[in-house]
């Protein structure tokens, strides 16, 4: 997720479930470390929320663990799952599946500094490493380091010769192995992630596995999140309607721009929260159309927003 789920986008998600567990884009240890910007910045409404931490490095990484407990993040989350060209040169990814031994020290130097969870999220497989004992070793061994949370993707990962979004659809999902996993290891907390869409998927998910992780199918389609507290958590707290949504975003929008944010980079996370529905096209497009302008502001959404019936 990464360049989208940055923190205007947990904020406009959070207006839409108290409970659910949000998660940062991935932050390289390198950023965290010599980056002259912000990396860790977050609004305090956006709890609970996990750092997604990319690197191998055992003390990089336990330093970067540090530097999230002390501004207050609820966990941090090592990423094990990435297939990119990028992160693969960067040596953290899906590549260090291949080197379980190497994502333990990392695991253990961090919680040998932190009280805060770190937690794994990782592939079924990479390349020819896609058997099930390779898996199962591979969970074995970084429990036995002392992670006790595991968010597996369940697709195996092509390094080589597919793009990572190839590699969310191509490799063909394989729910039951991550299943089993559960079954095999029932003292560890596992969820699953991959191809997931409704919240009825989510449901079905939940009575084999301890969790559920949406991506794409959030961003895209962020409304998705506005029965996520009725039907997981049943909270029966009234929920917002897309355009009460658009106006709570209003003031939030006019604070950051203060602050020196562009309104685009807010706006952008909102495109799809009309899918499906009557002014869904207009809406987007007006956004699109006039949200880049260096002299938009707050007006753009609520003129898109009279496009949409309510």
């Amino acid at each position: 997720m990464l360049d989208w789920t940055d923190r205007h986008c947990r904020y406009f998600h959070r207006l839409m479930t108290r409970h659910a567990v949000l998660y940062t884009e991935m932050v390289t240890t390198g950023a965290l470390i010599h980056g002259k910007g912000d990396y860790l910045a977050f609004n305090q409404q956006e709890h609970p929320l996990v750092l997604q931490l990319g690197g191998s490095n055992p003390a990089d990484m336990a330093r970067c663990a540090q530097l999230a407990e002390q501004r207050g993040y609820d966990a941090v989350n090592i990423n094990v799952g990435c297939p990119s060209d990028r992160v693969q040169n960067g040596m953290f990814g899906a590549c260090l599946m291949a080197q379980p031994a190497l994502v333990a020290d990392c695991v253990q130097a961090m919680l040998n500094v932190v009280s805060i969870p770190v937690t794994v999220k990782s592939r079924i497989g990479i390349d020819e490493l896609d058997s099930y004992p390779f898996l199962t070793d591979f969970i074995g061994t970084i429990a036995d380091a002392g992670c006790q949370q595991f968010i597996v993707h369940a697709r195996k990962a092509w390094l080589k010769g597919l793009s990572p979004k190839e590699n969310r659809e191509i490799p063909e999902l394989d729910y039951p192995r991550v299943h089993q996993l559960k079954r095999d290891f029932p003292q560890l907390d596992i969820s699953i992630n991959g191809g997931i869409k409704t919240l009825d998927d989510v449901r079905y998910q939940l009575q084999l596995v301890d969790g559920v992780m949406v991506g794409r199918e959030a961003y895209t389609n962020p409304y998705l999140l506005s029965q996520v507290d009725h039907l997981i958590y049943g909270d029966e707290q009234p929920v917002l309607t897309q355009h009460e949504l658009v106006r709570a975003m209003l003031p939030y929008i006019e604070q950051q721009m203060q602050q020196g944010a562009r309104f685009w980079h807010i706006a952008r996370h909102m495109l799809g929260l009309f899918q499906g529905l009557p002014g869904a096209r207009l809406w987007r497009r007006h956004l699109s159309e006039n949200g880049h302008l260096a002299a938009a502001g707050p007006e753009v959404l609520v003129q898109a927003l009279a496009a949409v019936p309510e």
